[in-house]
């Protein structure tokens, strides 16, 4: 379900920042693997947004993505927060309770809750989901989330590990830059704005000592540009002030950051521009 925590697990279960996290909804837009390897055991976990019934072409993008995750998986992992209903989308939550692979559900945010509330939770999912494992977890505090670790590697069928084991995930150094900019802009504007923006890293030169990046944040109209950039460009200096200080963490050298913005109207809708930042495979 959208805005549950499941970054936050993923980011728990691999240990790294691999995935950003806001309070708001649809933060994740691609499927993005995390790769945690063991002395006899490789699990790789799929973080895909939360499943919502799209509203234009990138959402139509996106809700491919969580497709191809239930294809690919060994083992189902649905996510919900205490108090949450279950998915709108009948499609979906008919694969979950008619999947013929394992199914676990973690009650997230179980700090939010008290015992009562928290057994009438587990009673209402049992239904719901009779064929799930039922975990009540906190990702944020890290509660139960080693016992849910342990329980998916005793589910992992025999198989090659499919990564050399220095692999943490699949994707380049780009899309983690990308990814770290418009996070810094979903928790920096509000309405529509975070939701109208796409990043594309055009340069990303590495040497010894620093990182030199420029990257294009992308809008859909004159007016959105106008709020990013802010006052004499106090807005956007903020974004890049805080977009450095997380990548020179995760990179571990100094960085060099320079964005620009552009205008392309509907680019959410178009079919190319889609392609380009890596919606349509």
């Amino acid at each position: 379900n959208p805005n549950v925590g499941k970054s936050t697990l993923m980011n728990a279960f691999v240990g790294e920042r691999l995935s950003i996290i806001t309070s708001k909804a649809q933060t994740t837009r691609h499927r993005i693997l995390g790769i945690v390897n063991g002395d006899d055991f490789q699990v790789i976990l799929s973080d895909t947004p939360g499943i919502i019934k799209p509203a234009y072409e990138m959402q139509e993008s996106m809700m491919n993505f969580v497709k191809s995750a239930f294809e690919d998986a060994d083992i189902l992992i649905y996510m919900v927060e205490i108090g949450e209903q279950a998915l709108k989308d009948e499609a979906f939550f008919n694969k979950i309770i008619y999947a013929k692979i394992p199914v676990l559900l973690l009650l997230n945010k179980i700090d939010n809750s008290n015992q009562e509330q928290l057994e009438e939770q587990v009673a209402f999912w049992t239904e719901k989901v009779p064929n799930a494992e039922i975990f009540a977890i906190s990702a944020l505090q890290n509660f139960n989330v080693k016992e849910v670790f342990t329980r998916i590697i005793d589910l992992l069928p025999e198989s090659p590990a499919y990564y050399p084991k220095d692999t943490l995930t699949d994707k380049p150094e780009r899309f983690f830059v990308n990814e770290t900019i418009r996070e810094k802009i979903l928790l920096n504007y509000s309405k529509e704005i975070p939701y109208a923006v796409e990043i594309e890293t055009e340069e990303f030169i590495e040497d010894e000592n620093i990182i030199r990046i420029r990257s294009l944040i992308m809008v859909e109209r004159d007016t959105q540009k106008g709020i990013i950039i802010g006052h004499k460009g106090a807005a956007l200096k903020k974004v890049g002030m805080e977009a450095r200080a997380d990548l020179e963490k995760f990179f571990g050298k100094q960085i060099h950051i320079e964005m620009y913005v552009k205008v392309n109207k509907n680019w959410r809708s178009n079919a190319n521009m889609l392609k380009r930042f890596g919606y349509n495979q």
